[in-house]
């Protein structure tokens, strides 16, 4: 095992003495090209091309001497840290930061980002990068080669965002642009970037403000809220019972793309989109699609609405993660398992009408439960019954998805 392992951050400045120090004493250095042109190396020591950094990681538990692993920004934040550190390499290893790609991108941009959400865009994660793009007004995205701005831009057909892109920060070939979502495509850009993403209402300044990625919205407590919090009375499907069962049986969160079919007052697609969540809500009436986007806008959230009638509307929407159905039936039901979303909640006014759904669900793959579901509400003043509603929620589960 390697004797001593340092970990340089390098965002384009001069060297710290603490860092040229440790390359001094290296006997093993590992980066990527444009590190390992630095001329502070040491002639004698050996060089490895940075890949895979757990194939790095191997080499350098295997070495004996002094490594030092240069890297871009911060390498504790998104960076090689966390897999040098990892318990099958054993190393323990010292670190030197710089200021992150991030911190660079925003202060280019001239913004604070203590209320941004980061993320890192692969090929593997770059829909759910995508989806907290949909659902935040500021994110920053680590970009990666076939998973860059154009990409981004690409899969946020139909929502608008403004790009500050970042390329190769803290070179001699720096350069900031700022585009539109749909005209980043337009362009090449150089790796490694920083995409800043902006877009929706903004959280007015506060200086209380005390957590970073945005602090919580001063909407009221709670879930499932009664329907004074959405302006009236609420369709069947939207009951405080039944969608406070729907938002268990799906559990939206942060990286997910939710389906809101007949979304109605927009009561489920608010409190969806406050777990983190980005949400398209549907509906064919198109009041019904005015009161949503009122109650998004009433609560701070930016879901999509789409204006048009299931399932044929849907044809042109993103893969969604989980969805609630409001309305449509079993033809509805159908064409929305057909797309193989992880979950699917629904609800039905009769058995015969929860058995058609439940066995469509089940042809489909889907694990299936149904529960009848009866609440009473009381007026507490005489104790005497106001409204009692019934109804049967059923909600399916792919088991071969991820959840």
């Amino acid at each position: 095992m390697a004797d001593r392992v340092t970990v340089i951050g390098w965002d384009g400045s001069p060297l710290t003495a603490a860092a040229r120090s440790a390359l001094g004493a290296a006997t093993l250095v590992a980066g990527a090209g444009h590190h390992l042109a630095l001329p502070e190396l040491p002639g004698r020591a050996e060089r490895i091309r940075l890949g895979s950094v757990s194939l790095a990681a191997r080499r350098i538990a295997a070495h004996r001497g002094t490594a030092v692993v240069l890297a871009d920004g911060d390498p504790g934040f998104f960076g090689v840290v966390r897999t040098l550190r990892a318990p099958e390499f054993g190393l323990e290893v010292e670190v030197v930061p710089a200021v992150s790609s991030v911190a660079q991108a925003f202060a280019r941009a001239g913004m604070p980002w203590d209320d941004a959400q980061v993320v890192v865009a692969q090929r593997r994660t770059l829909r759910r990068a995508v989806n907290v793009c949909r659902a935040h007004p500021k994110v920053a995205v680590l970009t990666s080669p076939g998973a860059g701005p154009a990409e981004l831009g690409l899969l946020l057909e139909g929502v608008h965002r403004t790009f500050v892109i970042c390329e190769e920060l803290g070179t001699d070939r720096e350069q900031v642009t700022v585009v539109t979502s749909d005209n980043a495509a337009d362009h090449t850009w150089r790796d490694p970037n920083v995409v800043i993403v902006i877009g929706g209402p903004t959280a007015p300044s506060d200086d209380s403000a005390w957590l970073a990625g945005g602090a919580p919205s001063a909407t009221p407590r709670g879930w499932a809220l009664p329907a004074a919090e959405y302006g009236g009375r609420l369709g069947e499907g939207e009951t405080e019972p039944l969608r406070a069962a729907q938002l268990a049986r799906t559990g939206p969160r942060v990286g997910d793309l939710v389906w809101d079919i007949g979304c109605g007052n927009g009561a489920f697609t608010a409190e969806a989109a406050r777990f983190g969540a980005a949400v398209i809500a549907v509906d064919r009436d198109a009041d019904a699609c005015a009161r949503t986007l009122a109650t998004a806008r009433r609560f701070g959230v930016q879901p999509q609405i789409v204006h048009g009638t299931a399932p044929h509307i849907l044809e042109d929407l993103p893969e969604p993660d989980v969805v609630r159905i409001g309305g449509g039936g079993a033809a509805v039901v159908s064409a929305v398992a057909d797309r193989r979303p992880q979950r699917i909640v629904t609800h039905a006014a009769t058995r015969d009408a929860a058995e058609l759904i439940g066995r469509d669900l089940t042809e489909h793959g889907y694990r299936v439960e149904c529960s009848l579901l009866q609440s009473v509400e009381l007026d507490t003043r005489a104790w005497t019954e106001k409204e009692r509603t019934v109804g049967f929620l059923l909600s399916g589960e792919l088991p071969d998805r991820n959840p």
